[in-house]
């Protein structure tokens, strides 16, 4: 029901699973923990240099390793004064040469030995980090070739694509961390009065299914909702023509599913008044990822072969003949490839425009545009249940006008039998992994050939994301209380006042910028709100019982509980449309490894579930923390000055708050970028640099400020300890965590896809990309002007 406009980090891990798209390395073979044998054989286990005195007749220095000391002692009363006196003055002379000798030795053994100590972290978890660098590197590339390779040439190796994902990363890697945390907890006993937490356990039980209630109901369920609330389906020989109401139809879609066929309609701040929620519409989705797989395609294509397989599949489970199927089913595909062909696709400059999309309408005026709908009496059963009263004059924000017209006019001019046909197919694909194994197969199938996953992903894995998507922030209270270190949220906040303010002093050396706007951006920059961790109330068990005291689950209906959740969003969304904008909400659930900007707020959101190395921890080396968990933070500050960002002053309203000069010289430098990423080639297939310029000035900015945060940090603190084995300083360093934070594998098929829906460049050159743009990165590695890696020409934005 809700859109939010936002920008976020990474696209999903796995373009149709449940992964959010980061990495804990495996340990490596020996090789840095070996390093550790030149510096730490001088000292005790506490890294002190240990002197042990017995009783004085013998005093014994112990661990002299070094110089080729190893152990020297001498027994004091066993050297007669009687002896002494005896010796000549020579014998004399030379026997205290030699004791001060030996002390000179052992002072400069002493030395070496805190000289070495202080050169090398030797912690455990500096030995365990530079392994786990190691791990995924390779040595043998040139970085200043090929900066990827280098960091990542045998990641894919130690961590090959796993069962049931089409694409894995660090991401992928450290959300399955965190679902398996959260898997142990809901399968226990939980220790908890909070009704909130105990509805959450009762949803994960519900979709394990221990006792095969789903695989028992089959399709009953949704034929239910079908057959008793929407008419039935023509395509099971169960619709009735003389009774059919187009509008009821799509009304009760919307009001207790959730579906929108024809359009999205949600609720959102203004864009142009952000303290006030107000009702927008835009065009709606469509039945495969991308209009390129529908457009101009036919069943010979593999990926609509395939897609056309499922339907009929889908259709016989359901209870149609497999003729019949067939022929009603390509009768809805083509009704989709039609409203593919009127589809707006944003991939030009005013497609991006937040002020070009913008159109402030009423509810009279929508009708106009879009009149096969009756829009009132639409958003009046929709309101129903609400104290909200919608009137004809009720104001709406209308985006792709065009589109919604097209749309009208196909509606009025196809045949009410597909119309009704695709309307329920919509319905059926939102809801048919709730149904038994063989549906969840069919959708498996269509989805190896359009992505290439392999297999279905375990059960566990699929319920845990299930429960996090519906009652997100009851599990994310457990999550918290089992997984999140009470001192990472402050930690946190600190590096993003850090990195917020290198940021800030990289203003006054932007040549195309104007002083007025200048001032301007350090007043937004100064304004932005960072929201850490998790939403403080979850932690209240009052304050989370309430907020999902509505909504009732029971451990044995998980197609049910579904619904219901449906239907709890729905009407908690709709219930926002008189109120102000809360810029505390959030709109990730705390397990997410992810991090957005949200425009409307002028707010960055640091999950919990992404504090976690590899992008952060407290025993890290800040050069890591700060080219990982820095980086992040940068990226999304850099959002608000993005190409869109930019366009939403302090309070996140959308108004021109940059002069015309600025304006102008600020898109020349994005050309430069958009140029660049659309030089970059996966399979064949060049990025798109205008569609993914948002997040590839947000990558080249974060990276700027970060690293100046961390120049920052040294200045202030000093040079770190170095890491053993890597032969790499800290600067360095901070370069090889950034790159590794995007170590990354995928089939073809979801490479292809990305290419084709993802606004974020594909990890590969996210790091070549960002890192060829930086003076600071060939100059630490030093990279000849005009390798690969440091070309002579570079853009620069932020």
């Amino acid at each position: 029901m809700v859109k939010y406009e936002r920008s976020s980090l990474s696209g999903g891990d796995d373009v149709f699973e449940e992964d959010p798209s980061s990495q804990t390395h495996a340990a490596n073979n020996g090789s840095a923990a070996n390093a550790t044998n030149n510096s730490s054989a001088t000292h005790t286990p506490t890294g002190k240099m240990e002197v042990a005195s017995n009783a004085p007749p013998e005093v014994r220095f112990k661990h002299l390793k070094g110089k080729g000391v190893n152990e020297t002692k001498w027994k004091g009363q066993s050297v007669s004064v009687k002896l002494w006196w005896e010796r000549s003055t020579l014998e004399r002379i030379l026997l205290v040469v030699c004791l001060l000798l030996l002390l000179t030795v052992v002072i400069v053994a002493i030395v070496l030995a805190t000289t070495r100590k202080q050169e090398f972290c030797l912690t455990e978890a500096c030995i365990t980090v530079a392994s786990s660098l190691l791990m995924s590197m390779d040595k043998g590339a040139d970085p200043c070739d090929d900066f990827y390779e280098y960091s990542c040439g045998t990641w894919d190796k130690h961590n090959p694509l796993p069962e049931g994902n089409n694409r894995w990363s660090t991401f992928g890697l450290l959300w399955q961390e965190n679902r398996l945390v959260l898997k142990n907890v809901l399968e226990s006993e939980l220790n908890t009065t909070s009704s909130a937490e105990l509805k959450a356990q009762d949803f994960f039980i519900s979709c394990m299914d221990e006792d095969s209630i789903i695989e028992k109901l089959g399709a009953k369920p949704l034929l239910d909702i079908i057959n008793l609330q929407l008419g039935g389906w023509n395509a099971t020989g169960t619709f009735n023509t003389s009774t059919y109401d187009f509008n009821q139809t799509i009304r009760v879609l919307g009001t207790s599913y959730s579906e929108q066929p024809f359009f999205s309609l949600f609720i959102a701040g203004d864009d142009k008044n952000s303290s006030r929620n107000i009702l927008q519409i835009a065009q709606s989705g469509l039945l495969l990822p991308d209009s390129s797989y529908l457009i101009n395609k036919t069943e010979e294509d593999p990926v609509l072969g395939a897609y056309i397989k499922m339907m009929v599949t889908i259709a016989k489970l359901m209870g149609a003949e497999e003729e019949d199927a067939h022929r009603q089913m390509r009768a809805v595909l083509q009704f989709g490839q039609d409203i593919a062909n009127i589809s707006v696709r944003d991939t030009n400059t005013e497609d991006q425009d937040p002020e070009m999309l913008y159109h402030l309408k009423t509810i009279t005026d929508l009708q106009g545009i879009m009149p096969a709908i009756d829009w009132l009496s639409y958003l009046q059963f929709l309101f129903n249940g609400t104290d909200i009263e919608i009137t004809k004059d009720e104001p709406i924000v209308v985006y792709a006008p065009d589109f919604l017209q097209d749309m009208s006019n196909l509606i009025l001019s196809s045949d009410p039998i597909v119309v009704h046909n695709y309307m329920i197919w919509r319905l059926v694909t939102s809801l048919m992994n709730l149904l038994s194994a063989a549906f969840r197969q069919a959708d498996h199938d269509f989805d190896q050939v359009l992505s290439g996953k392999r297999s279905i992903p375990a059960k566990w894995r699929f319920c845990v994301s299930d429960t996090d998507a519906s009652v997100g922030f009851a599990l994310g209270a457990l999550f918290v209380k089992h997984a999140f270190e009470g001192h990472s949220k402050a930690k946190a906040d600190e590096m993003v006042d850090e990195v917020k303010s290198a940021f800030k002093r990289n203003l006054p050396d932007l040549p195309w910028m104007d002083e007025d706007t200048r001032v301007a951006a350090k007043q937004k920059a100064n304004a932005i709100i960072d929201l850490i961790g998790f939403p403080d109330y979850i932690l209240n068990p009052e304050k989370l019982d309430a907020s999902y005291a509505e909504l009732e689950l029971n451990s044995s209906e998980y197609f049910m509980n579904n619904i219901r959740v449906l239907q709890f969003h729905v009407k908690r969304q709709l219930q926002q449309l008189r109120k102000t904008v809360d810029r505390g909400q959030w709109e990730m659930t705390p397990p997410q490894v992810n991090a957005y900007y949200a425009p409307q707020k002028n707010e960055i959101v640091f999950p919990a579930g992404i504090l976690q190395a590899p992008f952060y921890d407290k025993d890290y080396p800040k050069s890591l923390n700060f080219g990982g968990m820095g980086v992040v933070m940068g990226h999304e500050i850099t959002h608000a000055f993005d190409d869109a960002g930019r366009e939403y002053d302090k309070n996140g309203n959308l108004y021109q708050w940059w002069n015309n000069d600025t304006i102008q010289r600020f898109n020349r430098q994005t050309e430069c970028m958009v140029d660049q990423y659309s030089e970059y080639d996966i399979l064949g297939n060049k990025v798109n640099g205008r569609r993914t310029l948002g997040e590839n000035i947000a990558d080249n900015g974060g990276l700027k400020s970060a690293y100046h945060a961390y120049l920052e940090w040294i200045r202030e603190h000093g040079e770190e300890q170095l890491l053993p084995a890597l032969g790499l300083n800290h600067k360095q360093l901070f370069f090889l965590g950034f790159a590794q934070v995007w170590c990354s594998t995928s089939t073809p098929q979801a490479a292809r896809l990305q290419l084709l829906t993802d606004e974020h460049t594909p990890p590969r050159y996210r790091v070549i990309g960002t890192l060829s743009n930086s003076e600071e990165f060939a100059e630490q590695f030093k990279c000849p002007v005009g390798s690969p890696m440091n070309p002579k020409d570079k853009c620069e934005v932020w």
